[in-house]
């Protein structure tokens, strides 16, 4: 019999992992094993692989009712194996960075319609920075999120953008102009956001490459705009550009 309901979503969310772990654990496993391991029908259990089965997490073995963990497992692991790596790989780089230019360093990714902060390092001259680590920033208004979407098919770049925020006066809200916008980031190969996102705040970003040429990440300098002016901004420009191409090189893109 099936164990007391609660919210069905959540509880067929549970139960799909219960199956996982148990695959995990097991190797193998037939419709009945499972079904009785998460102590539910034999329909249920049936409908809930074949779910994961669709997905590619588990797959049918050769012994015909037996399943096992699938290949996607390992898509979804190499997923976060990648960020580990490109994090390990930039932590020195961006130490680096920071020294030299007295400011914050931040690493991104592409999570969904939105910038990932997966690393920070602050500067001399940042004095209580904001953690930005775990939190998620809009694409169209920041420097990390011009020099992702520059990395996107047109196609993807439309899926991912949806509505553009204003957050302040100079933040781009048409999506013409930021097309046109991300299409300068590609030619000039970084991207600067002046009071965008908050009036105040200058980021200069830079993309780092794996080894196939792909924008994985994106690595910035950012300070008060008082700091970071036109003039200050030419000299930090290049060394951004610099240490991501380094992160991009110990990932295998590129040669020296």
């Amino acid at each position: 019999m099936d164990k007391p309901r609660t919210v069905d979503g959540v509880q067929s969310v549970d139960r799909a992992l219960a199956i996982l772990e148990v695959l995990a654990h097991r190797g193998t496993a037939g419709v009945t094993e499972l079904a009785a391991e998460l102590e539910v029908h034999k329909s249920t259990a049936f409908r809930l692989i074949a779910t994961l089965e669709g997905r590619g997490l588990v797959e049918q073995t050769e012994d015909r009712g037996k399943y096992r963990l699938g290949m996607g497992i390992l898509r979804l692991a190499g997923a976060t194996t990648a960020r580990l790596d490109v994090v390990q790989e930039a932590r020195s780089v961006s130490r680096h960075l920071a020294a030299e230019t007295g400011e914050t360093v931040n690493m991104a990714v592409l999570s969904e319609s939105s910038a990932l902060y997966l690393d920070q390092v602050a500067g001399s001259s940042a004095l209580q920075s904001h953690n930005w680590v775990g939190q998620h920033i809009p694409l169209h208004a920041t420097s990390n999120g011009k020099v992702l979407l520059s990395g996107l098919t047109a196609e993807r770049l439309d899926e991912v953008l949806g509505g553009l925020a204003a957050y302040t006066e100079l933040t781009i809200t048409k999506k013409g102009r930021l097309r046109a916008e991300v299409e300068k980031v590609r030619q000039a190969g970084y991207a600067v956001a002046v009071d965008e996102l908050e009036v105040g705040l200058t980021a200069v970003a830079a993309p780092i490459h794996n080894a196939h040429g792909d924008v994985i990440a994106s690595l910035s300098v950012s300070g008060p705009t008082l700091r970071l002016d036109e003039e200050r901004l030419e000299a930090v420009i290049p060394l951004v550009v610099d240490a991501a191409a380094e992160v991009s090189h110990r990932l295998g893109w590129g040669h020296r």
